[in-house]
């Protein structure tokens, strides 16, 4: 075994299969403790089933070190209990990985507020419950590696996936604020964009059945990269099928009309006020040139 994360404690919500089970299990390969939590539901979040403990078994099997939490991370005492167990049982909790999501997709013309809702709820707020318990534990201890698991639906927008898409683009959000709440007690928060072929997935529109799998795998090393004592924070990472990129806010100088511009002005000058050819990443790069 190589042991790039002896002495860690993680806790991967989701891990009962796909892309969850194999961030849990190079993480454990690579000697972390692993919490294994997964309610075991169906996609869209009804029943339950014993999915986290196949993969505890599974890593006790290849001589790591796991346990299973079968609770809800939108239920806010399942939540804290993901890190109970975590401290109870090993002693301390360094990485989290929020990947537990469920689907509901439909266009937003026949969804139904209920399937918006619950989908925010498991993705958006399940995330932000667990964070929230596991915050001061990394707090108090001056470190501590947060992924969020964001979407493509969420950044360049999905037919079909309007709850799913809010609440993946309200994780990065989250995200970017605790990166920088986090960064005086070395706390490093990052968002993982990933793309693989898993049951979540497999039936989305468009899906091709004869196109070769991404295989989930291939998107756990940024996983691990986000987990390590090198993880850059306020990042997004996307991946799919090997191939890894970054994705970043950018903003362009814009055009300044003064305190009496009308809708008029505006229209004059539109388009550069569009234009990017300029541009660079984030609220700084424009704070800078102008």
């Amino acid at each position: 075994m190589r042991m790039d994360f002896e002495g860690k404690v993680a806790v991967v919500t989701g891990a009962g299969g796909g892309l969850g089970r194999c961030h849990a299990m190079q993480l454990a390969e690579r000697g972390a403790k692993v919490v294994v939590n997964d309610l075991g539901g169906a996609m869209d979040g009804a029943g339950s089933s014993d999915a986290a403990d196949a993969v505890v078994e599974e890593i006790r099997a290849a001589g790591g070190v796991a346990i299973a939490n079968k609770a809800s991370v939108s239920d806010r005492d399942g939540a804290k209990s993901m890190v109970d167990d975590a401290l109870r049982e090993f002693g301390g909790l360094h990485i989290l990985v929020n990947n537990a999501g469920i689907l509901r997709d439909r266009s937003f013309k026949k969804m139904t507020l209920d399937d918006f809702d619950q989908v925010v709820q498991v993705h958006l707020t399940g995330s932000a419950y667990v964070t929230h318990y596991a915050w001061p534990v990394m707090y108090e201890q001056n470190y501590g590696r947060i992924v969020f698991t964001t979407s493509g639906s969420g950044i360049y927008g999905n037919f079909g996936q309007s709850n799913y898409g809010a609440a993946k683009m309200g994780m990065l959000g989250l995200a970017n604020v605790l990166a920088l709440e986090g960064r005086s007690k070395n706390i490093r928060v990052n968002c993982l964009a990933p793309a693989a072929t898993t049951r979540m997935t497999e039936n989305l529109p468009g899906s091709d059945p004869k196109r070769p799998p991404n295989e989930p795998g291939l998107v756990s090393p940024a996983v691990l990269y986000m987990c390590s004592d090198d993880a850059p924070s306020g990042e997004t990472i996307e991946a799919v099928a090997g191939r890894f990129s970054r994705s970043a806010v950018f903003s362009n100088r814009g055009i300044k009309l003064g305190r009496e511009a009308t809708y008029e002005d505006l229209m004059g000058n539109i388009d550069e006020m569009r234009d990017m050819s300029e541009s660079g990443e984030g609220r700084g790069w424009k704070m800078k040139k102008q």
